[in-house]
């Protein structure tokens, strides 16, 4: 439960102290270095934002001339984190701001920020617990700024609801210190009357609840948010909220609400990522402070007894320090410890699906299927590199009774891969071309998506009519027998799952166990607008990285641009060379590579030292009579050697363990919007059609995934549901 501080004497709800209420909003500012210079005072007559320094003397304030926020940010340098390191380091020579630092939970923030060297304003409605709290502040951090030409801490004296005056305190708190790393947002305001009984206008009950616990928040974030992106740096934004917005509160209706849309409105600012902006909200229950003392001992004790501050305090430095964090939200219980919620089993009930996209969650309801006597499927008969030449179509009889752990899958949609060349060939059978050839004939295609159609009877964890998904070989056919326990059970069977098969797998689990991705890094994706290209950008921009990514082509470059790419080179247009020594004359730290051949010499030179360049694939050398011919890079060991490099491969197949968890892990990207997943818009219809698909793949035309829809009159009806 947020702290609501009961004094008397206070006025309530103005970020203080006040009776009834508290309100803390805290904004970590950026490293003021040891020669920086406070901006003067300003002079006028005083008004609702009023400063205290280290000398805790009241200064007077300009009238209320407010400039547009991007203006908010001081002219300073920005010192760019170093490589490689992960979230947001709470360390000497950042700030924070506090609303409603003076007292209870948002004191014992500002005490442990100040621990950490970090420069503090307090701001709050009262005067006398600022003075007290700046002074306690001033003791903590001293010695760590001795020679800082700002103060360790100031005061602002400011009403939070009051939208001038909150933006008063914002800019001359940037002003101070010169920058805007940390805000976090926490006001509360609890009503002594229910709403029902309460026969007044609400100015002073319920609608200054509203104002306190859900306007200010949402204003903060506002104009926090505004700031950090007219820097152009990362930043994290922490929205204080309870354990009442979590679940209802019969005893105080209006508190419930306005935590639960504190809750709602953080969560949906989980996009701002693509800026480098993190915003979270922490849902503590009740903490033991001279406001929870007040609250029924017999409600607190159902919960399992107060919090600790400390319990507070540690998971907000949580959510400030995890780079993964983004429209998270962590619940502090007694019983529980930290939690963050919902869990993940429970969040897919929570979203809601557009029609558009089609991202609807379809428990049953699926259109019957028959089981066939005969259907069709493609065959490589012999090995070449012209998936063409190397395939065939056949229809043949289905072999019944199902094995009693096996399942017959009617597949709705396959997707097509660069590597099915790599396959037609006998590339991946050990040994030498003689002894590929003895696996003919083969079944063709790696991935796809449908409905279980009939199971064996040993067969317990998979029903008929389950959407899944498999990754293993015959996946170009109308239908196809697999073991049981290889089948991935997804929301449905549609063409965006297929597209987070082989190649959003290989984007995730590749960054995260080859790229060793954290964030704060340079990333360059090479053919990035295919279908494995899509999720690579996105992902890294998602963990808060700069993105550069190749491609071929203006409708390339534009769809790229969409996805958040920071810089497109169109090799049509530009050296990729010439641009990366340029623009990137430090190296880049993580090169997605897929094209092989001259594209890979330019990567290597271009990695930066401690760099990591994965191997995905060499699509430039799959086609042709020789097919996928070795190369020799001579030197390479010297040049990896002396800057400490990696050049690291990567084959899907090797990481099955893994696959559930990504999958899920991208479907619930997607499902929220974070993640877009783009198809190649030509339609590929029926089996007979695959060689048509490998091909257009390897046009280069294609954007975006290439499948195949191998049943469409059954692929129109599932559209459809």
């Amino acid at each position: 439960m947020t702290e609501v501080n009961t004094r008397s004497g206070d006025r309530a709800g103005r970020g203080g102290a006040g009776r009834s209420s508290v309100c803390l909003r805290l904004v970590a500012v950026v490293r003021p270095h040891l020669g920086f210079s406070a901006a003067p005072p300003p002079t006028g007559r005083p008004g609702p934002c009023t400063l205290y320094s280290d000398d805790l003397l009241p200064r007077p304030h300009a009238p209320s001339r407010l400039t547009p926020l991007p203006n908010l940010t001081a002219s300073v340098t920005y010192e760019a984190p170093a490589r490689g390191s992960v979230g947001m380091e709470l360390k000497p020579g950042l700030s924070a701001l506090v609303t409603g630092g003076a007292s209870g939970i948002g004191k014992a923030l500002c005490i442990a920020l100040a621990r950490k060297g970090v420069f503090v304003t307090v701001v709050d409605f009262s005067e006398e617990n600022g003075r007290e709290a700046v002074s306690i502040l001033q003791k903590e951090n001293k010695h760590i700024h001795a020679y800082a030409r700002v103060p360790p801490a100031i005061f602002i004296k400011c009403d939070v609801t009051d939208g001038d005056a909150l933006a008063a305190a914002f800019r001359k708190h940037v002003d101070t210190f010169g920058g805007l790393d940390i805000c976090i947002n926490c006001a509360g305001f609890v009503n002594k009357s229910l709403v029902y009984e309460d026969k007044s206008d609400g100015i002073s009950t319920w609608r200054h609840a509203v104002n306190v616990n859900l306007v200010a928040v949402i204003d903060g974030t506002r104009i926090a948010t505004q700031v950090m992106r007219s820097q152009k740096k990362p930043g994290v934004i922490i929205n204080i909220g309870s354990v009442a917005g979590l679940y209802p509160m019969s005893y105080e209706p209006v508190y419930s609400g306005t935590k639960g849309g504190v809750v709602m409105f953080t969560r949906s600012l989980a996009p701002l990522k693509r800026h480098g902006i993190r915003v979270n909200v922490l849902c503590p229950e009740f903490v033991q402070t001279n406001m929870g003392e007040q609250v029924n001992r017999v409600l607190v004790d159902a919960l399992g007894g107060f919090l600790k501050v400390e319990d507070v305090v540690n998971g907000a430095f949580e959510l400030i320090e995890d780079e993964s964090k983004a429209g998270a939200c962590l619940w502090i219980s007694k019983r529980r410890g930290m939690v963050y919620w919902p869990i993940s089993e429970k969040e897919k009930s929570y979203l809601v699906y557009s029609s558009k996209s089609k991202r609807k969650l379809v428990k049953n309801g699926f259109p019957s299927i028959q089981t066939p006597e005969y259907f069709q499927k493609m065959v490589v008969h012999t090995l070449s590199h012209n998936f063409r030449n190397a395939t065939r179509l056949e229809r043949v009889r289905l072999q019944l009774p199902i094995e009693p752990h096996s399942a017959l899958i009617k597949i709705i949609y396959a997707g097509v891969n660069a590597s099915d060349v790599n396959f037609s060939s006998g590339r991946y059978f050990s040994g030498n071309a003689k002894e590929a050839a003895a696996h003919l004939p083969f079944d063709a295609g790696f991935e796809a998506v449908g409905i279980v159609a009939s199971i064996g009877d040993s067969v317990k964890h998979i029903k008929v009519g389950t959407p899944v998904a498999l990754m293993t070989f015959g996946s170009y056919a109308e239908f196809m027998l697999i073991p049981a326990k290889r089948l991935i059970p997804v929301p449905r069977p549609d063409p965006e799952v297929v597209a987070m098969l082989t190649s959003g797998l290989t984007a995730s689990i590749a960054l995260e166990k080859a790229g060793q991705m954290t964030s704060r890094q340079v990333v360059l994706v090479t053919a990035a607008a295919g279908g494995t290209g899509q999720f690579a950008v996105q992902l890294a921009k998602l963990a808060g990285n700069k993105v550069v990514a190749t491609c071929g082509g203006e409708s390339k470059s534009t769809f790229l641009a969409s996805l958040g790419v920071d810089r497109v080179v169109n090799y049509r247009n530009e050296n990729i060379k010439d641009v990366l020594k340029k623009e990137f004359p430090r190296g880049v730290d993580i090169i997605y590579e897929s094209v092989g051949g001259e594209t890979f010499d330019v990567c290597l030179n271009a990695l930066a030292v401690y760099g990591r360049l994965i191997v995905i694939g060499m699509i430039s050398q799959y086609q042709g009579e020789e097919g996928w011919k070795p190369q020799n890079y001579t030197g390479l060991c010297e040049k990896i050697l002396g800057k400490s490099q990696t050049v690291a491969g990567f084959f899907l197949i090797q990481y099955a363990h893994l696959w559930q968890d990504h999958l899920e892990k991208l479907f619930n990207l997607y499902a929220s919007g974070k993640l877009k997943v783009f198809l190649d818009p030509k339609k590929f219809l029926g089996v007979a059609s695959v060689a048509d698909a490998v091909e257009y793949l390897h046009s280069g035309r294609s954007v975006g995934k290439v499948v195949v829809c191998m049943d469409p009159s059954y692929g129109q009806t599932l559209a459809k549901l």
